[in-house]
């Protein structure tokens, strides 16, 4: 047995217009230098440090690299919504691949993680020897069951919540009680103790950030909802939603990277009938499913979870 990684932070500055305009990532990384790169990429209503058991576990052999996403705790978290589109999202995650070498060994993603690393694996294949993917739908599923299926729009009615203007001060009132919710209402969340609540509240409340001569987001939750707000996928709200005429081009659907899908069967949120003809857009395809855990599986049995990696980066 090798003893657990030691954690450190790194702000990793990204290509941009120049020096004084370029974004930044605050990662969290571990393991040594020159290893083999595993990409940890986290969800909503996450941070990075939701990897932190991976991150120690596989940074006794890989370095391990998990950075909190654009527009969350630490990051350049830049005001607009039109910033949060998936291409200035996997643009930040193209530039931190190539920033640690690429192509990396595995991204490893989950939730809206999974979401961008789906794409990024679409689009920059040769950036990575393997994609990882826990509780995240491929978007051509997704789609189809956000416009098509009654219960899947039930399920997903809450990301037309996060979509509302200003809706950032309903969900930090009281607490952040309707934060706490989405861990409750999608797993029970037994795992949330007064430590990890006070880590979420810390990242929920760090004041952001952005670059010089670029408006920062008015709150910590305004980036974090933005990806909702961005995106074209969320459950239809009339008959001539724009859902319903949304066309997915192939280049964003077909993933040539061997992929390895880790599914928790309890998540209510998601479903495990979205791996349903997920074959037919990912040829190289290996499923894990992992009964009784849910949305939040890292957080649940983490070391299930790492046997469940551990095996998907060696088969």
């Amino acid at each position: 047995m090798h003893p657990p990684a030691s954690i450190t932070l790194e702000r990793v500055t990204l290509p941009g217009a120049s020096a004084e305009t370029a974004p930044w990532l605050n990662c969290r990384t571990a393991g040594p230098a020159g290893a083999p790169v595993l990409l940890f990429l986290h969800g909503f209503p996450e941070a990075a440090f939701a990897w932190d058991d991976m991150l120690a576990h596989f940074g006794a052999h890989y370095r391990c690299v998990a950075p909190n996403l654009r527009g969350y705790d630490g990051s350049h978290a830049p005001e607009g919504v039109a910033a949060y589109k998936a291409q200035e999202v996997i643009g930040d995650l193209i530039a931190l691949i190539q920033h640690e070498g690429a192509p990396v060994e595995a991204v490893i993603a989950h939730d809206w993680g999974g979401a961008l690393a789906w794409g990024l694996a679409a689009l920059a294949p040769q950036l990575m020897r393997k994609l990882i993917i826990l509780n995240a739908p491929h978007p051509g599923l997704f789609l189809q069951a956000l416009r098509d299926d009654p219960a899947q729009q039930a399920a997903s009615s809450y990301m037309n919540l996060l979509r509302e203007p200003g809706v950032e001060h309903r969900l930090a009132a009281d607490d952040f009680r309707l934060m706490w919710g989405f861990f409750e209402r999608f797993g029970g969340a037994a795992w949330l103790t007064p430590a990890w609540r006070e880590r979420y509240r810390a990242a929920w409340s760090a004041t952001p950030l952005a670059a010089p001569g670029t408006p920062a987001a008015p709150s910590p939750l305004t980036g974090p909802l933005n990806y909702y707000r961005a995106s074209p996928l969320h459950p239809p709200t009339s008959p001539d939603d724009a859902i319903h005429r949304l066309q997915l081009p192939e280049a964003l659907l077909h993933v040539v990277v061997p992929t390895r899908v880790i599914w928790g069967e309890a998540d209510t949120a998601l479903p495990p009938s979205l791996l349903d003809g997920l074959a037919q857009h990912v040829p190289d395809l290996q499923v894990t499913r992992l009964s009784g855990l849910s949305h939040w599986l890292v957080h649940e049995d983490p070391a299930a979870v790492a046997t469940a990696i551990a095996h998907a980066l060696t088969h």
